[in-house]
């Protein structure tokens, strides 16, 4: 009750402050002929080809496209801790979309976080990673979203309850959280590193799922990439550094790109966002990008020890139980050694999905089952089934804690009240 009030607080706090600074020092909407770009610029084949492929390393459309409906035209509408908020339509539509809108226009969303008429944006919208972007690349976005077909679809509605419908309390968060501004390249490293630095920290926006936030919905980018709970979604994605002790310890620049490429890798399998994010975007991404992010993401610092179980729980009862679950139901694919069979089942020693610090993904792949992205890499991928009806909450808590604390596995046990949540917690 403690935390609530003092999240209350806060709150309260920001959106007063939010209002001081929103009537003190408004940002003016840029005008369109700040900078002009020419018609025939944004109609050139070539711009419009590169813009189509960073679109694709952003996975705009993941957001931009509801299940059903035509590509970037909105609709989507993304849970978040806060409420709900609808994803707008991007085509160039001149009422419902991006029709009417300047290539500043579209630089000033990207980079700053602000709307066409100086409206601050949700951080929803991941212009806390996009303001990294180029100029030259946020032009040819531009470029290829105005190629599109015009699709009238008109915003839904904003879901949020008070204070966090107070659009003027966002200047107060992006004080705390918003550093504006483009990627600048170290020049004491490689060329390879730069690149994939830039597509990690920006279009790709990996942080935004891979860090931990607060209870404001802020990034907590340090260490960078130490993986999080995927905000109004029960996933987890986990930490990204492949040295001691990081979630893909032990991986190498061939394992990062097969799965990014293939959806499937000798260390492991997408599963859950992760599997979208592959079937829509990085299966497409060029080879010299996929090995750049593997060189970036190796180059992620050691991580500190993470502490042996210290749990009271007598855990020898439900490991047996446990054991035999595994034996009966998984073995079969996955081993007896949990190290399955390369290409076909992924290994459970040492996955970085099952070994996570919550436990989430393993049960929630248990109850509703894996479903590997079809890529053209991997076109007939293997799925693992639901045992949502075959098992029961012990069952399922037994057999997940005895695959953590497995073979080379050290974390924590699973109870079944753990299940119990995840069992009626919505797919996506």
């Amino acid at each position: 009750m403690k935390r609530v009030i003092v999240i209350v607080v806060v709150l309260l706090a920001l959106v007063l402050i939010g209002g001081w600074w929103w009537r003190s020092g408004t940002t003016q909407p840029v005008s369109p002929a700040a900078s002009a770009v020419s018609a025939a610029t944004l109609k050139d084949p070539a711009l419009i080809a590169k813009g189509e492929y960073l679109a694709t390393v952003g996975d705009c459309a993941a957001c931009h496209t509801e299940q059903g409906g035509a590509r970037y035209a909105g609709g989507r509408v993304l849970a978040t801790p806060f409420g709900n908020i609808p994803a707008p339509n991007i085509t160039p539509d001149r009422e419902t979309g991006l029709g009417d809108w300047s290539f500043e226009d579209f630089w000033q969303a990207l980079h700053s976080g602000r709307g066409r008429h100086g409206e601050l944006l949700y951080p929803v919208f991941s212009y806390t990673s996009f303001t990294k972007v180029t100029h030259d690349d946020a032009l040819a976005m531009f470029a290829y979203l105005q190629s599109l077909p015009p699709v009238h679809q008109p915003a839904k509605p904003l879901g949020l309850d008070f204070p966090y419908n107070v659009r003027s309390s966002l200047n107060a968060w992006r004080a705390l959280y918003f550093r504006e501004g483009t990627y600048q390249p170290d020049p004491g490293k490689s060329e390879a590193w730069n690149r994939g630095a830039y597509l990690v920290q920006g279009l790709g926006h990996c942080n935004e799922c891979h860090a931990p936030r607060d209870s404001l919905g802020g990034m907590q980018s340090n260490p960078s990439l130490a993986g999080g709970q995927i905000p109004a979604q029960n996933w987890y994605a986990p930490d990204l550094s492949t040295q001691a002790n990081g979630g893909l310890a032990g991986w190498s620049e061939q394992d990062i790109v097969d799965l990014l490429k293939t959806g499937q890798s000798a260390r492991g399998t997408a599963f859950g966002p992760m599997a979208e994010v592959v079937a829509r975007s990085t299966q497409h991404l060029q080879d010299d990008d996929l090995h750049a992010i593997a060189t970036y993401l190796q180059s992620l610092p050691a991580r500190a020890p993470v502490a042996a179980d210290r749990s009271p729980l007598d855990t020898r009862a439900i490991l047996a139980q446990g054991a035999k679950v595994y034996a009966d139901r998984c073995a079969d694919c996955h081993g007896k050694d949990g190290n399955g069979v390369a290409g076909i089942y992924p290994p459970l020693n040492g996955n970085s999905s099952v070994n996570e610090p919550t436990g989430i993904n393993a049960v929630r792949v248990v109850l509703l089952g894996g479903f590997a992205p079809l890529t053209a890499g991997n076109p007939r991928p293997y799925s693992m089934p639901p045992f949502a009806q075959q098992l029961n909450d012990s069952d399922v808590a037994a057999v997940v804690t005895y695959i953590r604390q497995a073979w080379t596995n050290n974390a924590s046990p699973i109870l079944e009240r753990d299940v119990i949540k995840n069992r009626h917690t919505p797919i996506d």
